[in-house]
């Protein structure tokens, strides 16, 4: 790759790089995971305390804060060459103070082509196609399989299904978010899909749409088998289930992980 080089993030924003990036810091979990798999572990420099998989490699990476709350002063003095975000995951005012010490690339990302998109970018970044080529190939054979899988499960099609992330107050994923767009490729329906992207749903709500399934999510908030029955007994009509919320959410590498985990989820119902 020729230096120096523009680069295009997925806000629209470019950056220039002068040389290929060898100090790099990860401000989102999914991310920091991806630049492992390309082979980066010893070029990050800085990751968020939620960043936790692989738990081999992120333990000698030193933590900066967290995913809105990144200390400024620690990333400076890693000296970073590049800064890897999200729109969605890192605080707007964070980003912008962060802009000052080096590049920041931001990814957005609602749809699974745009993860893909992410994964594609970021190897352009680093000099790292092979290794992405690979990945991608993977991820995309798995999507295939899973979409077969849908076509001809016995399950009802349709099902619909809320997806909660908080508790006290409720609130659930609703449109334009990763996490609807992996229900939808799971099959499901979306009772908010057309009500912003997390809504708070008061208990009322939650009985009055009765939806199939209501999916438990272990984060952000982690819920547990007692939630279950405390959500079981709003709604007794629905399908109460925890699922892994990085299955859902975690829009990097992890997507090799996520396909093969729906379908035995979907054999579960």
């Amino acid at each position: 790759m020729a230096y120096p080089n523009l680069f295009r993030d997925q806000m629209g924003e470019m950056i220039r790089l002068e040389c290929k990036p060898h100090r790099i810091i990860s401000l989102v979990p999914s991310q920091t995971e991806l630049l492992i798999d390309l082979g980066l572990a010893e070029n990050i420099v800085g990751r968020t305390k939620f960043c936790i998989h692989p738990k081999d490699k992120v333990a000698n990476i030193p933590k900066i804060g967290g995913t809105k709350t990144p200390s400024i002063e620690k990333i400076t003095q890693l000296k970073p060459d590049l800064i890897i975000g999200n729109k969605e995951e890192n605080d707007k005012e964070s980003i912008s103070r962060l802009k000052s010490i080096c590049p920041v690339w931001m990814s957005d990302i609602v749809t699974i082509d745009q993860a893909l998109e992410m994964i594609e970018s970021i190897a352009h970044l680093t000099d790292t196609h092979e290794k992405a080529s690979l990945l991608l190939t993977e991820i995309k054979a798995l999507l295939r399989d899973f979409q077969e899988f849908i076509k001809i499960c016995i399950l009802p099609k349709n099902l619909t299904a809320l997806y909660m992330i908080w508790r006290k107050p409720y609130m659930a994923a609703g449109s334009d978010t990763f996490i609807n767009s992996m229900l939808l490729e799971s099959g499901f329906k979306n009772l908010l899909s057309n009500e912003g992207r997390y809504p708070v749903i008061s208990a009322e709500q939650l009985k009055s749409k009765s939806p199939d399934i209501i999916f438990l999510s272990s984060e952000p908030y982690p819920f547990s088998n007692k939630h279950v029955l405390e959500i079981q007994e709003i709604c007794p009509n629905s399908r109460v289930i925890l699922v892994d919320g990085e299955m859902f959410s975690w829009y990097g590498s992890r997507l090799k992980l996520a396909f093969p985990y729906f379908k035995q989820l979907f054999l579960s119902l």
